[in-house]
């Protein structure tokens, strides 16, 4: 049942052009009298990074939006490693047999993202559009101030921004993000090579030290991304909130993996000079609400929940939140202070389980330590860090299907509205 009362023309400004901010603007595309505008920074629309997961989550959230079958370029990860990064010895194996419609893939995030802009409207997303501040004028709407001095007005905001959104710093002032010690370097490299050198590379697997780990995994078209990830105490370490895949020199990825098996330091030491890019991992506290001033603002994605990509699977999730705004605007026909409400309702304890989840790891992990004395080798504590399957049912995030999620919550709500009645 959608509510059958109209708003007249909705405006609304996505900032962002990442997987979230386009999938928003797909979904809101297809919605009546709604017209949207995506403000991106960057004066050229692409991705920073390297690899990205496309699981059934993610395949679902694509398939309702039109674009799954616009998605062609991706290697099948249906076994994915866990293995000691110093000693090569395998721990746990994952291995997915179920049939699925579309198997899980690794692909290049610039794959995504041209499929995703393969079905955005012309016209709809405007280049280098650097927000610095937004403000609320009342009955008006929002002001958009962009660093070029242009001003735009939309009834509704959507933060489509990242986990350094500057919007969610303009409606939520007291929130904050903190670096949690991890930083990654991605890269790609031509596989084939890569292979030569140890014939465990053709499987996507995580290499394990102890503080640290080296990701391989094929992208399709003869390409392979390694992402390597090194944690240093926030305490004594700091990082710069601003920087988001910045060059960084190869000498220094290679200083924190000099324990680990030569072909693997021989393989990172393949990528070339200027290649490496580093991403400083910040996280923040969960959000009680991801609406604000009045029903003129909402974040979607990493703004809304600053988990530092915990689950691999960001894209995933900014795109069901932008596929469920849309639904819930078409439900509401328009109405904001109706519709977000329910965005709320089916998003926020989504994301509060998420966060529920990684507590309870830390302190499985904490436990697992400290069974192992004061001073747990260098393998004991390898095999801490890793988590096996059976420990915890991850299908509610994997396996999750967001146009099922809808139809439950609909559901719901009609009941409970018969209910009262």
């Amino acid at each position: 049942m959608t509510i059958e009362t109209s708003l007249g023309l909705l405006r609304v400004a996505v900032v962002g052009g990442g997987p979230g901010g386009l999938a928003t603007a797909i979904a809101l595309s297809n919605i009546p009298n709604v017209e949207v505008k995506v403000y991106e920074q960057a004066s050229l629309l692409r991705e920073v990074g390297a690899g990205i997961s496309i699981g059934q989550n993610t395949w679902n959230v694509l398939e309702l939006l039109g674009v799954a079958d616009t998605l062609t370029s991706g290697h099948v990860t249906d076994v994915v490693g866990n293995l000691n990064g110093k000693t090569g010895e395998e721990i746990h194996r994952q291995v997915k047999t179920a049939p699925v419609k579309r198997p899980q893939i690794r692909t290049q995030r610039t794959k995504l993202q041209s499929a995703l802009l393969a079905h955005v409207p012309p016209g709809v997303i405007e280049l280098s559009k650097k927000l610095t501040r937004i403000v609320d004028i009342g009955n008006d709407g929002v002001e958009l101030h962009f660093k070029d001095g242009t001003v735009a007005t939309a009834d509704l905001v959507v933060g489509a921004d990242g986990i350094r959104s500057v919007v969610r710093d303009a409606a939520w002032p007291d929130y904050e993000i903190k670096f949690t010690g991890t930083t990654i370097w991605r890269a790609l490299l031509p596989w084939d090579d890569v292979v030569k050198q140890d014939p465990r590379f053709a499987t996507t697997a995580w290499w394990h030290g102890p503080t640290s780990h080296v990701w391989f995994s094929p992208v399709g078209e003869g390409l392979g991304e390694i992402a390597a990830r090194s944690w240093q105490d926030p305490a004594v370490h700091s990082a710069d909130k601003v920087s988001w895949g910045v060059p960084v020199g190869n000498a220094y990825v290679e200083s924190h993996f000099e324990e680990y098996l030569p072909q693997i330091r021989e393989v990172i030491s393949w990528v070339k000079e200027g290649d490496w890019r580093e991403f400083a991992a910040f996280a923040g506290p969960e959000l009680s609400k991801l609406t604000a001033w009045d029903d003129k603002v909402v974040l979607v994605g990493d703004s809304s929940h600053a988990l530092s990509g915990a689950f691999g699977s960001g894209a995933g999730f900014a795109m069901e939140d932008g596929w469920v705004l849309a639904q819930a605007l078409r439900h509401y026909r328009n109405d904001v202070h109706r519709a977000l409400p329910l965005f709320d309702r089916i998003r926020l304890p989504y994301y509060a389980r998420m966060y529920a989840h990684l507590q309870g790891q830390a302190a499985q992990r904490a436990a697992k330590l400290a069974e192992l004395g004061e001073s747990p080798s260098y393998d004991d504590r390898v095999r801490v860090k890793i988590i096996k399957d059976g420990g915890s049912d991850m299908s509610w995030i994997y396996g999750n299907h967001i146009g099922r999620v809808w139809e439950d919550a609909i559901s719901a709500l009609e009941q409970g509205q018969t209910e009262d009645t």
